[in-house]
């Protein structure tokens, strides 16, 4: 755009959104003023706005919201998946309305504010959606002004520019935790409408979850089966956890580039590979978990994100509806190469029926090892793929009675 300098705001505007290729869009602010950068998806699912907002996952990104109504039912304290908003920042369509629902206990934009968070609302978010889809992710900015005098569109066109790409990005580091903690929580109160503490046996089977950005409702799942969890930050080394004398390991779901992020933690997976223990990757515990095995991971296009997204089980031949989050997926062009360094064993447990993508792995040589690249500790609706926490589980059950016995 040579002449971006002579645009003049609409007189309605006082917020912008402008695309990497130099696409403009005039919106009215929600929020906190200022500038916010990330890479730009969108998201279609029709509820779970406060969930999808607090997902570490969504790290460096601003989402775009196709559901016309965010905002509506206001925001609560219990749905959340982290204690802050990991977005950059949101785009929607309707200038958000009352809240109104009994839950609610603040709205949309003052919880914004709090968060240091802006949205751009009176934005066409389906036909954003569908110039997203042709035109792929690329990076964006909002910049959310008191003043509508100071949209200097050359500088922020310069600043944008000048912005590294989610390839190639690690951020793991940036949402994993500081230290060591454990986890209790998972019982749902109805009558206090909270999660309470689960009292769990000491004995109990005792799963280490690597957190690069996991989500509250993956570690509510574990207990909630009667494990004993504990969170350790994604820089841990093997013998770190070793210490710790898990029964099983979860790989959680986080943000950035996986091949980044498998630079630093492959080393440690291939050294708990070799300890035979049960282990379970969710998204991006996944991919590296594929990286580690040898599979590698591309940038999508527009990346998976939805709420309701078929997928095949090719272990039972049957569809299972699923909640979907993620910008990269593993390939499976090198999987001669990649199966050399397990026995020929590694297969594709999942697929997904809308672009054929890999939705899971398993390995034969280690039976207690599988991965999935969807979320089956959300609950949009559908609960198809919750069974796989039981099945690891069961394993990690198997995995301390056999040593009990050794």
């Amino acid at each position: 755009m040579n002449n971006i300098a002579k645009i003049t705001p609409p007189k309605f505007a006082n917020d912008v959104l402008i695309l990497q290729d130099g696409s403009l869009f005039w919106g009215i602010g929600v929020g906190k003023f200022g500038t916010y950068i990330g890479e730009i998806c969108f998201n279609t699912s029709m509820s779970g706005y406060q969930e999808i907002i607090t997902d570490p996952s969504y790290k460096n990104q601003i989402i775009t919201f196709t559901f016309p109504h965010i905002g509506n039912v206001g925001i609560n304290n219990i749905d959340i998946k982290s204690d802050t908003i990991h977005a950059s920042a949101i785009v929607i369509n309707n200038i958000p309305t009352f809240a109104s629902n009994l839950r609610a206990r603040d709205n949309l934009d003052n919880w914004l504010k709090k968060n240091n968070k802006v949205a751009i609302s009176g934005i066409d978010t389906r036909a954003l959606t569908k110039y997203l889809r042709e035109n792929g992710a690329q990076n964006a900015l909002i910049h959310f002004v008191e003043d509508r005098s100071s949209f200097n569109l050359e500088e922020l066109t310069a600043e944008l520019k000048a912005t590294q790409s989610m390839k190639n990005m690690e951020l793991a580091k940036t949402v994993t935790c500081s230290k060591i903690y454990k986890w209790y929580e998972a019982g749902w109160n109805s009558k206090l409408d909270k999660y309470e503490d689960i009292s769990v046996n000491e004995n109990s089977p005792h799963i280490i979850v690597v957190d690069f950005g996991v989500k509250k409702n993956i570690l509510r799942e574990l207990v909630k089966l009667g494990a004993k969890v504990s969170v350790v930050p994604c820089t841990s080394s093997a013998k770190e956890i070793i210490a710790l004398s898990p029964d099983g390991i979860l790989l959680s779901n986080g943000p950035g580039d996986p091949s980044e992020t498998a630079k630093y933690v492959s080393p440690v997976i291939k050294e708990l590979l070799e300890q035979n223990i049960p282990i379970f990757g969710i998204c991006l515990g996944h991919q590296i978990l594929s990286i580690t095995l040898g599979l590698k991971t591309k940038k999508m296009l527009f990346g998976h994100r939805r709420a309701n997204h078929p997928v095949k089980n090719k272990l039972t031949g049957k569809v299972e509806i699923t909640s979907q989050n993620h910008g990269f997926c593993v390939v499976a062009e090198n999987q001669e190469e990649a199966n050399s360094y397990c026995d020929n064993k590694i297969n594709e447990s999942m697929v997904s029926l809308f672009d054929g993508s890999n939705e899971g792995i398993y390995i034969d040589t280690y039976r207690n090892i599988f991965s999935v690249q969807h979320h089956p500790e959300a609950s949009p609706g559908p609960h198809d793929s919750n069974y796989l926490f039981n099945q690891f589980f069961e394993r990690v059950k198997c995995h301390k009675q056999q040593k009990q016995t050794t």
